[in-house]
């Protein structure tokens, strides 16, 4: 059983340059607000692959790997929906070498695994979440799931009320 943690302190690792290690952790991922409803992620202890290299000058090159299961309603049909997220995200930190390589995870050695699983989640979150890939919606007349509605399912269109004054003429 991987261990659970929310930080990991990098200089355990004693490692040096070019050199890596491969670790097997558990972190929490809490539920979250998308699109106005709330999600919860499954398990709530996510097994995580972390992949940890030192650079030459000091610095860090990380990989982070996971599935998650993300529970709640489908954005079309509100139905359950529950899709695998697979997250593969990298985070390069080089002390000196610019804003742009410094990791917002990482400070003084320590990496916030907590915080890093969540937004690589975030980030890897397609932009609906939906029951199946061809999930058709509801009705937007009557409110009925077209999933499980009938092929015969429609409705009489109503007119078109800007041609109101053109139905009241009279050609005798």
């Amino acid at each position: 059983m991987a261990a659970h943690t929310d930080t990991f302190d990098l200089a355990r690792l004693s490692i040096t340059s070019g050199e890596a290690r491969r670790l097997e952790l558990d972190v929490a991922l809490d539920g979250f607000d998308f699109g106005g409803q709330r999600y919860a992620v499954e398990p709530s202890r996510v097994p995580i692959t972390l992949d940890a290299t030192r650079m030459v000058g000091g610095g860090w090159s990380l990989r982070l790997r996971f599935s998650a299961h993300v529970d709640g309603p489908c954005m079309r049909c509100l139905a359950g929906a529950k899709p695998v997220i697979e997250v593969d995200a990298r985070e390069v930190d080089q002390p000196g070498e610019g804003e742009e390589l410094d990791s917002p995870y990482l400070e003084k050695g320590v990496l916030d695994l907590h915080a890093w699983a969540r937004d690589a989640l975030a980030l890897a979150l397609p932009a609906q979440i939906l029951c199946r890939p061809d999930c058709a919606g509801l009705c937007p007349v009557c409110g009925e799931d077209l999933n499980t509605a009938g092929p015969d399912h429609h409705h009489e269109s109503e007119p078109d009320p800007r041609w109101a004054k053109l139905r009241e003429l009279r050609f005798e």
